[in-house]
């Protein structure tokens, strides 16, 4: 498998990317993305064609991108970017976990239409319902109020 991040032998080697677009690229991630997303963001490119002009895929040098182009163009609408991660990437669980976290902060749960939020357990496992809200609640009762 090829890949941005098999090539590494240590954390101190340099990040290099060998699928989408930038076949080549040999460097930092915040240089990856500091280069190349504002000038597509810039160029007004479709987050699809975005997306896949750097694979999209489960690699640190494709999710980031993907995730901070996504939140560039669709933050002021939670909706729309969670749908653009899920339907504009190749790992959109974890880029939409991104985006979703992303523009929950951002714009709270009321940011999310009561479709999506009808029905949530809110496990953390397989048998406790709601639990998650608890930790949520007890998180923000610590360290928001």
């Amino acid at each position: 498998m090829s890949t941005c991040a098999s090539r590494r032998t240590s954390r101190r080697d340099p990040l290099r990317c060998s699928r989408g677009d930038y076949v080549g690229y040999e460097g930092p991630l915040w240089r990856f993305v500091d280069t190349f997303v504002p000038k597509l963001y810039a160029a007004d490119v479709p987050t699809l064609d975005a997306c896949n002009s750097w694979y999209s895929g489960a690699y640190l040098m494709e999710t980031v991108p993907c995730a901070i182009y996504i939140l560039m163009r669709h933050a002021h609408d939670a909706e729309e970017a969670i749908v653009r991660a899920v339907n504009d990437t190749r790992d959109n669980d974890t880029i939409a976990a991104i985006v979703g976290a992303a523009v929950g902060a951002l714009h709270g749960l009321e940011a999310l239409h009561e479709r999506w939020r009808t029905g949530l357990l809110g496990r953390i496992g397989a048998t406790d319902d709601g639990h998650v809200f608890e930790v949520i609640d007890e998180a923000v009762s610590r360290w928001c109020a």
